[in-house]
């Protein structure tokens, strides 16, 4: 029996995030939304939910590829609409997430401003929003901010990557 893990990130627009883990083997589902935690973070943020399989994609290659597909080292003006994190749904979740960073770090030049959050809220987009990538692929949006994160997924991470992605 496969068992999935679920877990939150959030890192820039929740169009791109939704798109770049639906390009992985292994994710099972992913859910295009805002993510709330606990206070000073208990306010929504864009971000993704998705289940996936561990023995497929392992949580080290997927937090990597989070890592690699948004400003994780930035502490820009927008990080309350576009928070930086990975939402762990129990403590055991929290700590391992928090290790692995810890150990990713080291492939980034500057420090990673990733915070490991508890995921409390999640909040389904709006349908016309949701899958965006596949119901616009030809918006200039895809093109110019979908698009490249995809092609790197393919070039760093093939034997992660669904074809066609």
């Amino acid at each position: 029996m496969q068992k999935l893990t679920t877990i939150g990130l959030g890192g820039g627009c929740h169009w791109c995030t939704e798109a770049v883990f639906q390009a992985l083997r292994g994710v099972q589902e992913v859910e295009q939304g805002f993510i709330a935690s606990l206070p000073p973070h208990d306010f929504a943020s864009e971000a993704v939910r998705l289940r996936f399989d561990e023995a497929v994609l392992p949580l080290v290659v997927l937090l990597e590829i989070h890592l690699r597909t948004h400003a994780s080292q930035s502490d820009h003006s927008m990080r309350r609409k576009y928070r930086s994190a990975v939402y762990a749904t129990d403590d055991a979740m929290a700590k391992r997430c928090a290790g692995l960073l810890a150990e990713l770090q080291a492939g980034f030049e500057r420090p990673l401003v990733t915070k490991v959050l508890p995921l409390v809220r999640f909040e389904l987009n709006e349908e016309r929003f949701l899958n965006y990538r596949a119901k616009h692929p030809d918006a200039p949006f895809c093109s110019t901010h979908i698009d490249p994160k995809l092609a790197m997924l393919r070039a760093q991470f093939p034997a992660y990557t669904e074809e066609g992605a």
